[in-house]
C-alpha cells in the first residue's frame, strides 16, 4: 500500500470532562446516564445523529437478554437503567409486550426504532450527561503507557480532542481500547467471527392471514430450496412488530468472497456487505410475497443505516467470560448484572443455540438458575488503567460473547461501567482498585439487579 505523509497539526481540545463515554448503543447510553447520575461530569460521543447503536442504526428492533428463564419462570433480570429505558419507549407507544421464543424457553421484547431514539435522548437529558453526535473515534493521545489523556475525534467541524480522567469504550468494536494498546482477540481462532446480517422491516402484511407465520417460514424456505432457490442462512426470524401490518425479518447473512464472515472493522468488506445485505433483503421479500400467505402485498418499510455487526474485537480483561460460564450459570462474587440469553452463534449458513446445562426439559429448567453473573473484572482491560470496556467488545471468549453480546447484557454492563467509573473518580483510584462491594450497593440503590443470593427475584412476566 502506498503512503503519504500528512503535515503536523495542532488539534483543538473541544471539551475536558471527568468521564468520556465512546459509543451510544445500549452499553454507552447506560454508562453515560449512570455516570452522570453518580455525579461525574460526563460526555457521550456517538458517530451517528442518534443513539441506540445496533438497536437503531442496524434496525435490530428487538431487545434480547432482558429476561431469563429462572427456575422455569421467565423474569426480567435487567433492571435499573434498562427498565427506565423500556418505560420511556413504552410511554411513546413504541414497546411490545415480551413474546416467548423456542417453545417458551426465553422471551424477547420488540420496539419501534424511532421511539428508542427519542427515549434514549430523554434518558440522557434527564441524567445530566452531555452528548456529542456525528463524531467518529480517530485515535487516542496517551499520557503514559497506562493512561489515556484524550480521545481524538473526526467531526463535521474537523478533528478535535476530548480530555477526560476516565474513559469507557462502548464502541462495539473496541476502537478506543485498541488505539490505547489494550490486548484484544478477534474471532474464535484469530480470524473467524460471527456473521453479520442486514435487518429488514416489512409493511403491508395481512396480519390475520399471516397468523403465526414464524412457525412455518423455515419449512417454506426448504421447499423453495428444493426447487433451486438459495438462501444465505437457515434459522429465519420473522415476527410482527407493535403496529398492524408491520413485521421484522432477521434472515440474511453476510460473507466475504471466500465464504468467511465480513469483518466489521474492514472498510472495504463493510462497503461490499451493505450492498449484498440489501440484495438479500429484496430477494427474501420476493420469496415472502410469492410463498407465504399474508405477505402478498408486503413491501420494504425500512432498511437500516448499516449492517448489524455481532462480533469484531473482544478485549482481554482481568477476567474473560467463557461459554462454559454461560452454560454453567456461573456465579461471581463481583457480579454487576445478569445475562439470561443462551449462546447464539451465527455460523456459516446457520445459527446454533446452546442452552444452560441440564435445561433441555421442563424439569431441568425448573432446577436451573437460567442466568450467569457478569463479573466486574470483564469490564477491566489489561494494561490501560483509566479505561473501562462495556458491551459486545468486553472481555469474553467467542462463545461467551455469542451470548452476552445482546442488548440486555450490554445495558447491565454499561450501567456498571458508568457507576464504577464515577466511583473510581470519587475514590481517586483506578477502576480496577474500586471497592466492588460499594459498587454493588450503588448499583442496587439505582435499581439494578445483580443476581446475588441476598436479592429477591424479579416478578415473573
Amino acid at each position: 500500500m502506498a503512503h503519504l505523509t500528512e503535515p503536523g497539526r495542532r488539534t483543538p481540545v473541544l471539551h475536558e470532562v471527568e468521564l468520556l463515554v465512546l459509543g451510544g448503543g445500549p452499553a454507552g447510553l447506560a454508562a453515560a446516564s449512570a455516570g452522570a447520575r453518580a455525579g461525574a461530569r460526563t460526555l457521550l460521543v456517538e458517530r451517528y445523529g442518534f443513539l441506540g447503536g445496533m438497536g437503531t442504526a442496524a434496525g435490530v428492533t428487538n431487545f434480547c437478554g432482558l429476561h431469563a428463564n429462572v427456575h422455569g419462570r421467565i423474569r426480567q433480570v435487567v433492571q435499573g437503567v434498562g427498565a427506565e429505558l423500556l418505560q420511556r419507549i413504552d410511554a411513546l407507544g413504541g414497546l411490545n409486550a415480551p413474546h416467548l421464543l423456542f417453545g417458551g424457553r426465553i422471551a424477547a421484547q420488540a420496539y419501534d426504532t424511532a421511539a428508542f431514539k427519542v427515549a434514549a435522548d430523554e434518558l440522557l437529558r434527564a441524567s445530566g450527561a452531555r452528548v456529542l453526535l456525528h463524531a467518529w473515534v480517530a485515535g487516542v493521545a496517551m499520557r503514559d503507557a497506562a493512561h489515556i489523556d484524550a480521545v481524538l475525534l473526526e467531526t463535521k467541524s474537523g478533528r478535535v480532542a476530548i480530555r477526560a480522567r476516565q474513559f469507557i469504550d462502548c464502541t462495539g468494536d473496541g476502537d478506543v481500547a485498541a488505539h490505547a494498546g489494550a490486548p484484544y482477540e478477534k474471532g474464535a481462532d484469530g480470524s473467524a467471527m460471527m456473521y453479520p446480517s442486514t435487518m429488514m422491516r416489512l409493511g403491508g402484511v395481512d396480519d390475520a392471514r399471516a397468523g403465526q407465520a414464524w412457525l412455518h417460514v423455515a419449512e417454506r424456505m426448504r421447499a423453495a430450496e428444493a426447487r433451486g432457490e438459495r438462501f444465505a442462512r437457515r434459522g429465519p426470524i420473522l415476527r410482527p412488530q407493535k403496529h398492524p401490518g408491520e413485521w421484522r425479518a432477521n434472515v440474511t447473512q453476510l460473507a466475504r468472497a471466500d465464504g468467511g464472515p465480513v469483518d466489521g472493522t474492514d472498510a472495504a468488506q463493510l462497503s461490499a456487505a451493505e450492498s449484498e445485505g440489501r440484495r438479500q433483503s429484496a430477494a427474501f421479500l420476493r420469496f415472502l410475497r410469492r410463498d407465504v400467505p399474508g405477505f402478498e402485498a408486503a413491501y420494504l418499510l425500512d432498511l437500516p443505516a448499516q449492517v448489524g455487526i455481532r462480533e469484531t474485537r473482544r478485549i482481554v480483561g482481568e477476567y474473560v467470560l467463557t461459554e462454559d460460564d454461560v452454560l454453567g450459570c456461573a456465579r461471581f462474587a463481583d457480579s454487576i448484572g445478569a445475562n439470561g440469553w443462551p449462546v447464539e452463534e451465527h455460523l456459516a449458513g446457520d445459527v446454533s443455540f446452546r442452552w444452560p446445562h441440564g435445561s433441555d426439559t421442563p424439569e431441568g429448567r425448573a432446577a436451573s438458575p437460567g442466568f450467569n453473573h457478569l463479573p466486574w473484572r470483564m469490564l477491566l482491560p489489561q494494561r490501560v488503567d483509566n479505561l473501562l470496556v462495556a458491551g459486545r467488545c468486553a472481555s469474553m471468549t467467542h462463545g461467551g460473547q455469542s451470548a452476552a453480546r445482546v442488548s440486555g447484557a450490554c445495558l447491565a454492563m454499561g450501567q456498571a461501567a458508568g457507576t464504577g467509573a464515577a466511583l473510581a473518580l470519587r475514590q481517586g483510584v483506578a477502576p480496577r482498585a474500586t471497592d466492588v462491594r460499594l459498587l454493588q450497593q450503588r448499583l442496587q440503590a439505582a435499581g439494578a439487579w445483580l443476581g446475588l443470593e441476598t436479592e429477591t427475584w424479579p416478578e415473573p412476566i
